[in-house]
């Protein structure tokens, strides 16, 4: 077991560890552009990409929300793809656990590869209970400096209403000292500010919900009926500059 300074050690090392990782450490290495564009790609799909980041408690609702926001996209012709918490942990992320440090790690692992299905033209579902503004912050940023669209969802559930649900009896482990560092019982959940889209899922239905996603997603120009041209979105572009 570690004494107090050893283990403040072992953090700030496991911290420099997960910064380091975030550094360009390849060099000589120069983006590749292909003939077939952004503009392209969105035109065939007749969309335009955007990543939707659903953040929020364990038990919020923020997957049951991207499962079905997916079928309603797929219900009308829209190409997106779930991007699971739970899911990454399995493959590109199952070499993290879930500390402060890990946890940032995870987040900008998954930001990165969201960015990348927006290049595609997909609308990327990102359910991550992501509990650092700071991170957040972060892969925002990196949508921004990308051209994509970033939607921030905050998936607002009461903690009691959370506990309540407890689909995977995470909360009981943890109030048991089971789990630790687990979000809202002994790790922090700094709420988002200014989200684009709030769903007070403990006061709404999962079809309420979902319209509201789907709104927010046809009023800003992301769903399409006609084909869009290289014009349309050089124009969207200038205006968004």
């Amino acid at each position: 077991m570690h004494r107090p300074v050893d283990q403040w050690i072992y953090n700030q090392d496991t911290i420099n560890w997960n910064l380091k990782m975030a550094d360009q450490k390849a060099t000589n290495v120069t983006w590749h552009d292909g003939e077939v564009s952004r503009e392209d790609r969105f035109s065939i799909l007749r969309q335009r990409a955007a990543t939707i980041w659903f953040t929020g408690l364990s038990g919020s609702g923020k997957s049951t929300i991207a499962v079905a926001l997916e079928r309603a996209l797929y219900g009308i012709g829209k190409l997106s793809y779930r991007l699971d918490g739970d899911n990454v942990r399995l493959g590109i992320n199952k070499n993290l656990g879930f500390s402060g440090a890990d946890r940032k790690e995870n987040i900008r692992r998954i930001g990165e590869v969201a960015k990348l299905f927006g290049d595609a033209g997909v609308i990327a579902l990102s359910s991550f209970i992501s509990p650092y503004k700071d991170d957040r912050d972060e892969v925002r940023e990196l949508h921004e400096q990308a051209g994509i669209a970033f939607v921030e969802v905050f998936v607002d559930c009461s903690l009691a209403e959370a506990e309540k649900r407890d689909p995977k009896g995470l909360y009981k482990k943890a109030r048991a000292g089971e789990i630790k560092n687990f979000t809202g019982i002994d790790d922090p959940y700094e709420a988002p500010t200014n989200p684009e889209i709030h769903l007070k899922t403990d006061e709404m239905s999962i079809e309420q919900e979902v319209q509201i996603v789907l709104d927010h997603l046809q009023e800003n120009g992301f769903i399409i009926d006609q084909p869009l041209t290289r014009a349309d979105d050089l124009a969207v572009a200038g205006a968004s500059s």
